[in-house]
This record gives C-alpha cells, structure tokens and sequence, in this order.
C-alpha cells in the first residue's frame, strides 16, 4: 500500500459514528523540581511548577476515534463534584460531545494525579471509588444508553472497563442487548472484574495478563506463542466471541479470528518508551475502526501495534495523531 491507499483506508472512517462506553476519568500531571528531601521522611519533595488536566480512561477512547476521523458518543457516569466541572470543560475543549454522560451525585469523579519531578515520575495518586452502581443508578445508566442507540445513527460500540464499578454482569447484559438488536459491532477493552462477562461480541482485547488471569493461568507460568493461540481459541468458543486480539507489549500483538480460526503474530517495533499510560486505549480505537470498515487482520494488527507504540513515544496520555499513524503504516509494511 502507498499513502494513497492508506488515505482511502483511513477515509472511510469518517462515517462510522462509535458509542464508548466506559470507565472516565482526568489524568492530572503536576510537574516540578526537585532539589531537597523531605525532613518528615525520606522522599523528594517536588516543587510544582506547572498543572496539567486531560481526559483519560473512556473518554481518551474519544479522543483517538475523533482524531482518527470518527465521530465518538461517550457514554458514561461522572460525578457531582467540583471535578466534573474540570471534566466538562475538557469535553468542551475537545469538542466532544457530554450528551451521554450522567452526573450521579454521591459518586466522586476519578482523578490519576501522576507527580513528576525533574522529569522523572515520583508517585501517581489515585482519587477515587470504584464500587458498583446503585440499582437506581444502574437505571439511569442502562437507560441513557438505550436512548443513545436508539435515537443516533450508532455502527459500532466500545466497551472501555477501567474496573470503577460502571458495569457489572446484567449492566453488560442490557448493553448487549441493546446492540445485538441493532446488529451493531462491538468491541471490548475488558478488566479482570467483569472479564467473563462479556459473550457474542465480535472483538475482545485484552493484554497477555489479563487473559491469563482470566483463563486461569497461574503468574509464573511463561507462555509462548502457541500456548496463547490456545487459550484465545478456547476463549473465542467457551464466550462465542468473533475475534480475540492479545497486547503483549514488547513481544507485539496476537490475534485470533475464530470464523477463520486463524492466528497470527504481528512482532512490536522498536521504539523511545516514554510513557505507557493510554496505548491501550489507542489500540482498542484503532482495531474496532479497521475491523469495522472490512480490513484484514494483519492490517488492523499492524496498524494497531504502530499506533500503540507511537504513542507511548510522548509523556502522559495523548491519542494518535492520524498523519503520523498513516505515514508509518506505509513506511513499515512487510
């Protein structure tokens, strides 16, 4: 492929309108120096320089399907507190679109504060409660979303676990139902609260640790490659699931398809390691676009392992810039 067919690719999606639902939150940086320790204990006291607040969690799924030429709906719970205030005006800024977010009052909007000093990360805070929605509160969500599918014109849905207690079994019970009634494509990013939950969807991406601890596989146990073509294939037909895509971090992506039933391995490039936080979220956006739009599993494995390693090149968690993505798509074909 040249740049010319690589544009096409990326063009057609533009008309996919995603619906993300999901776990939100604010990734705050405070970054300073550091030239003392602390008397009161032996740690290094920063002195803050500067604060800095982006959207992160679902709504950073958002952000990459926009920058990627999507439209994303963002449906989620916030909370009733000063934050959510920071949240919307991030959404402002980012000309997204809250129609989908439910403020809850009672629930406390999740903030990451990750503390740099002299360039280094000392300590990340994490500003939060994570226990499952109330039944009037599940209500109130499960209906936002119904409304969401039924009156927009949704193609594909995402779910974004980040564990905070958004979804549970018959939350993601409902969703699903919602969306296999509309034949949409669905997409998951699971976490190990819910991780058998989720049954008939058409892509599942987990990372190689979750999948373990979702299939049982004890922590010292080193798999290779066949041993993780075995345990997606299995957990395509136990959860009747389409499509299985494995982050491995340095040891690149897996993929499963079990209407093929096949498996392929696409290696990790190298590249400058900043920061990790977030690729996650690139990937399972870029994936569930090329999937979507009828491209093959080595292009949607490629491109999703360029994507994920692009932006961890950059501190803190930023998406995909798509000029940059299509540029390196055409300069690291096989």
């Amino acid at each position: 492929m040249d740049l010319d067919n690589v544009n096409e690719i990326f063009s057609h999606f533009n008309k996919a309108t995603v619906l993300v639902i999901g776990d939100v939150m604010i990734d705050c940086y405070i970054t300073g120096t550091v030239s003392r320790i602390s008397p009161e204990a032996p740690v290094p006291i920063v002195n803050a320089q500067s604060r800095n607040y982006r959207l992160g969690g679902a709504a950073n799924v958002a952000l990459n399907l926009k920058s990627l030429g999507a439209t994303p709906i963002l449906c989620s719970v916030i909370g009733g507190d000063n934050k959510a205030k920071v949240f919307y005006d991030l959404m402002e800024d980012c000309e997204l679109d809250s129609v989908g977010l439910v403020p809850m009052f009672g629930r406390k909007t999740t903030v990451k504060y990750r503390i740099i000093g002299n360039n280094a990360h000392i300590v990340r805070v994490d500003d939060e409660r994570d226990e499952q929605l109330k039944e009037r509160e599940k209500r109130q969500f499960v209906t936002t979303v119904e409304q969401l599918i039924e009156h927009h014109p949704i193609d594909a849905v995402i779910f974004e676990d980040y564990d905070k207690g958004l979804f549970s079994k018959d939350v993601i019970d409902e969703i699903l139902g919602f969306a296999h009634k509309k034949n949409l494509f669905v997409a998951v990013d699971p976490k190990k609260r819910n991780f058998n939950h989720y049954e008939n969807v058409n892509l599942f991406k987990p990372n190689l640790k979750e999948l373990a601890m979702g299939m049982h596989i004890e922590d010292n146990v080193e798999l290779k490659l066949e041993d993780i073509h075995d345990l997606a294939k299995r957990f395509a037909s136990e959860k009747h699931i389409e499509m299985v895509m494995i982050t491995m971090s340095s040891k690149g992506i897996a993929f499963y398809n079990a209407k093929t039933d096949t498996f392929y391995h696409q290696p990790a490039f190298k590249r400058r390691v900043s920061d990790v936080s977030g690729a996650g979220d690139t990937v399972i956006s870029v994936a569930t676009l090329f999937l979507y739009t009828g491209r093959s599993m080595e292009e949607t494995c490629l491109a999703s392992n360029l994507a994920g390693g692009l932006v961890c090149e950059y501190v803190g968690v930023v998406p995909i810039n798509s000029a940059q993505l299509q540029n390196e798509i055409v300069k690291n074909q096989n």
